[in-house]
């Protein structure tokens, strides 16, 4: 074991952070010949404590560990050496300097840095290890050797050469089970959560998710309470009312939920010191400091400006061309290859006699088009690649609307076909109940055996070949004694349609707009429907904690203010089941004998507009929170104070030179 730490800098310094980063290499064998190369490993170990890092060597089973920490005076002035953005109490994001700690705005758990900026702060030290002599250095691994090159990252080359297998975050041990206990374990309040120790914990992209998965979940008991109310109160002369009554509340619950959300959402970012309101003013400095020389610019660049606009013109529509074209595959996909396995999925229910054997056809049906549809994903992965997205955010709503539309077909068109076919709400509300359970039933099953079964299977084929090592004596019982090693052979939390633009939220969210877009479209149907959701999401809160804490990696965090493209699609969602649930009571409830086509017709007609008119309307009559408008408020005029004087400044130093 060895230890480095930089030099403390007065009272700002803090005491190291725990070990939060995993870096795997394979085990050294015992009788490596010697030789003049140096060993890699070592190297690299010496090179970190250099850095300033503290570093603990563990040997396991399936591989040897080193375990990093850092002192807070090693993670500052990374952070100011990579020019890390940070708010500041004037509510600017300025960049960090490790002398002027006490401008800048602490984590809601008092600490300087996010688990997000550590972990930017361990990749740029650990990755930032060059080779700065004159000359190639000879490494080796056992037999191996291999030149070290001028200028070159260690750590990329011995990941080139195979050596480093791996680098991941670790979890705190102290404050995942803190987690465990307050929250993946705690079933006494079940929408209930730490939202703030959870961002810190993970970062801010899980934090939002969870934060959205707590307030969808306890809004749902009141369309639940309603529906209830609906399948068992018997309302006399006024029940032909019940159902269009449950619609109008029904939508207008969507509606102010939306709302509702991206106020709680500002207010989470305001209490994170994510404020985003300011982006404008990121690249002042920049602006600022080159602003004299923009004014003695030579008019013959104008040509060079005038060029540089036709190439970004054309890219763009470059750009969009490729976007419909893709989508145009997917379309095609759907139309060529999915539609016709839905149709025939949905001629088998219908022909199927006993409800045991359309449960049983209900399940295969969900296992077959789950591997299906992942298949449309890999495709819209690879199709993305060549598309001209400005920035990961782009490729990744192209990403989610390309997949929710192939999902899409996957869950709704069986419903649409007996829908249309059978036109009897009962039917319908039969094959709604199936579907809703046993795929809930399924995608837990499926999301909480896969990464235990992983793992029992990697720590299998560890552990066995430890035990036909030479150096594992006979009979003696092989385990794995180091939390590090049960991490590494954890599955990593990734999308189930690969790891290139999304991580696991994606499956998360995208479980999260099916089961939405189910229980609006087709409420009039099953008004009992709300009551399954909500009581699947309060356990899918604790399912996915433990999932995160107990089963799987910590992951890497991702920066991400907002849900995104899936806000979009919860609105689309909105407007669908506006048009859906006024076709219903068309067709379905007047096929009950309750109302005249003529008149249900007109009503319903008048109800769609009206509803239309409140998700439009009503999605401005909700405010911002008072306190994050009136400090978005003073933090503008403070950054238009501060950024008018440094432009005096720049203007003055200007005319002092043409003068």
């Amino acid at each position: 074991m060895g230890a480095g730490r930089g030099e403390g800098e007065g009272a700002v310094e803090e005491e190291a952070t725990g070990y939060e980063v995993g870096i795997v290499v394979p085990k050294l064998s015992r009788g490596a010949a010697a030789g003049p190369a140096e060993d890699c490993v070592a190297r690299l170990v010496r090179e970190l404590e250099g850095a300033g890092l503290l570093v603990e060597r563990v040997r396991g089973v399936p591989a040897e560990f080193i375990k990093l920490a850092a002192p807070m005076g090693t993670l500052g002035r990374a952070a100011a050496e990579m020019q890390m953005k940070k708010l500041t109490y004037i509510g600017m994001e300025l960049q960090f300097e490790w002398d002027q700690v006490a401008a800048f705005v602490r984590q809601p758990d008092g600490s300087l840095f996010s688990w997000r900026e550590r972990y930017c702060c361990f990749r740029y030290l650990i990755y930032g290890i060059v080779n700065k002599t004159n000359s190639e250095i000879t490494l080796k691994f056992d037999d191996k050797e291999f030149h070290w090159k001028q200028n070159e990252s260690l750590l990329t080359r011995l990941e080139s050469e195979g050596v480093v297998k791996l680098v991941f975050p670790l979890h705190d041990e102290i404050k995942r089970k803190q987690l465990l206990r307050n929250w993946a374990l705690n079933w006494l309040d079940f929408t209930w959560q730490p939202i703030d120790d959870i961002y810190s914990y993970f970062g801010t992209k899980i934090a939002t998710y969870f934060a959205f998965l707590g307030m969808y979940t306890q809004w749902l008991f009141f369309p639940a309470f309603f529906g209830l109310a609906t399948q068992f109160i018997d309302f006399g002369s006024l029940q032909w009312l019940v159902l269009p009554a449950f619609f109008i509340f029904v939508i207008s619950w969507a509606v102010f939920f939306l709302q509702f959300w991206k106020r709680k959402n500002s207010a989470l970012l305001a209490r994170w010191g994510i404020n985003c309101s300011l982006s404008e003013y990121k690249n002042m400095g920049n602006e600022l400091n080159s602003f004299g020389d923009s004014l003695t610019i030579e008019e013959k660049k104008f040509d060079d400006v005038s060029a540089e606009k036709r190439k970004l013109q054309r890219n763009e529509w470059f750009g969009v061309l490729l976007r419909i074209r893709n989508n145009a595959i997917i379309v095609l996909a759907i139309i060529c290859l999915q539609l016709p396995f839905e149709l025939a999925y949905a001629h088998l229910y219908e022909i199927t006699e006993t409800e045991v054997m359309r449960y049983l056809l209900t399940a295969i049906y969900l296992v077959a088009i789950q591997y299906y549809t992942r298949i449309g994903g890999k495709v819209s992965v690879n199709l993305i690649k060549y598309e001209n997205n400005q920035g990961e955010e782009s490729s990744s709503a192209s990403l989610v609307y390309k997949v929710f539309g192939l999902y899409f077909m996957q869950s709704y068109i069986g419903l649409f076909y007996h829908a249309s076919l059978y036109r009897d709400i009962l039917a319908l509300r039969q094959v709604l109940i199936q579907r809703l359970i046993v795929s809930q039933v399924l995608e837990n099953l499926i999301e909480n055996s896969i990464p235990y079964l992983k793992y029992s299977y990697k720590k299998y084929i560890a552990v066995h070949k430890k035990k036909h090592e030479r150096e594992s004596p006979s009979g003696k019982s092989v385990r794995l004694s180091t939390r590090v090693e049960k991490e590494y052979l954890k599955p990593s939390y990734t999308a189930s349609i690969g790891a290139e633009l999304e991580d696991g939220l994606f499956d998360d969210f995208l479980e999260l707009t099916l089961q939405f877009g189910m229980i609006m479209m087709f409420a009039c149907a099953f008004p009992l429907i709300f009551c399954f959701a909500a009581l699947n999401n309060a356990t899918e809160i604790r399912a996915d904690a433990l999932k995160l804490l107990v089963m799987l990696r910590r992951p890497v965090p991702r920066a991400a203010a907002t849900i995104g493209a899936w806000l979009n699609i919860f609105q689309f969602l909105v407007v669908m089941a506006i048009c859906t649930n006024c076709l219903l009571l068309v067709c379905l409830y007047d096929a009950e004998g309750n109302w005249r086509i003529e008149p249900g017709l007109a009503a319903i007609l008048i109800m769609e507009h009206a509803l239309l008119l409140i998700k439009f309307g009503f999605s401005h009559f909700v405010p911002e929170p008072a306190w994050v408008k009136a400090n978005r408020v003073r933090y503008v005029a403070q950054a238009q104070i501060v950024c008018s004087k440094q432009l005096l400044k720049s203007i003055s130093k200007l005319d002092a030179k043409l003068d």
